[in-house]
């Protein structure tokens, strides 16, 4: 096979997945921690004239940095002719600005770091703002995949009479498109963000929700704090408990246990990032948007 997938550990069952739809095999990679807090990364060694993608999420960026151009640079070392990355989860997409004087715009500054050592990068439903679109970022070639689709269909086979609840304008475009494909009607609440854990949340029209089974869909979350508040909103509001959707289950801290204790119906996310929640699978949709991009060297 000219394709192999070196996996950091935690992704070694997403790749296990994407490897038949890419007719490729799935190499080692092995990240070892010395007491110290330096890192051995170990990879496979039959690499010469192949095309390779590692596949890592980046729910911890700081912390996979060097790793990851550690494996990069040993697989060019053993052969490799190109070097992509598949990243489910994006981080460093926050900062695409200046907020305040002194501030470092953190997010061009990554993809400067990532495109030293990768020859291109798929990612899914990176958190855009300011940045239209993925390319405008990387000048490597990126494919940006919508989880959408298959979250529609999930809540399709699972959730009748529903309706899906964005809790802030930042969400509406996936929850527009999710309700259009599974059929559902939306609404997007209105937030009020005070500070990191300060937030009010208001639902534009509770008489379109009535006898319906309420479904929260967002992007991203990490403290959980915006999905709590939007939970008791709809609670005071007398809605059945809501289910969560979350695309990227990065719940940092105590975040995921603070939600199940809201009495939130079930929580549901995409295995973008290893969580107990996980039940819907990107694999399909990363390796399409690999395949035409493995053997595209740099110029």
């Amino acid at each position: 096979m000219n394709r192999v997938l070196l996996p950091f550990p935690l992704q070694r069952t997403l790749a296990d997945a994407m490897a038949p739809l890419l007719d490729a095999r799935v190499g080692r990679l092995d990240w070892h921690h010395f007491p110290d807090g330096e890192s051995l990364v170990s990879i496979d060694e039959s690499l010469d004239d192949v095309d390779v993608a590692v596949v890592a999420t980046l729910r911890d960026p700081d912390e996979l940095a060097l790793p990851l151009r550690f494996a990069a640079a040993t697989a060019r070392e053993f052969g490799a002719r190109s070097v992509g990355l598949v990243a489910p989860y994006l981080g460093y997409m926050r900062q695409d600005k200046r907020f305040n004087p002194g501030e470092a715009i953190s997010a061009p500054l990554f993809a400067r770091f990532l495109e030293e050592s990768f020859d291109w990068l798929v990612t899914a439903d990176p958190h855009l703002h300011r940045n239209p679109e993925l390319s405008k970022l990387y000048q490597i070639p990126v494919r940006r995949l919508a989880t959408a689709p298959l979250i529609a269909d999930w809540i399709r086979d699972n959730l009748p009479q529903a309706i899906l609840i964005g809790p802030d304008s930042e969400s509406e475009q996936w929850v527009s498109a999710i309700a259009r494909r599974a059929g559902i009607p939306y609404q997007v609440l209105t937030k009020i963000r005070r500070g990191d854990r300060d937030v009010e949340v208001s639902l534009p029209s509770i008489d379109a929700a009535w006898s319906r089974n309420p479904i929260i869909v967002d992007d991203i979350v990490s403290s959980g704090r915006t999905l709590i508040e939007t939970i008791g909103h709809l609670k005071r509001l007398g809605l059945p408990p809501a289910v969560c959707i979350v695309i990227h289950p990065v719940f940092a801290q105590d975040a995921y246990a603070q939600l199940l204790a809201t009495g939130v119906d079930r929580v549901v996310s995409t295995d973008s990032i290893p969580h107990p929640s996980n039940a819907i699978s990107i694999a399909g949709l990363l390796a399409k948007a690999s395949i035409d991009l493995f053997g595209d060297e740099r110029s």
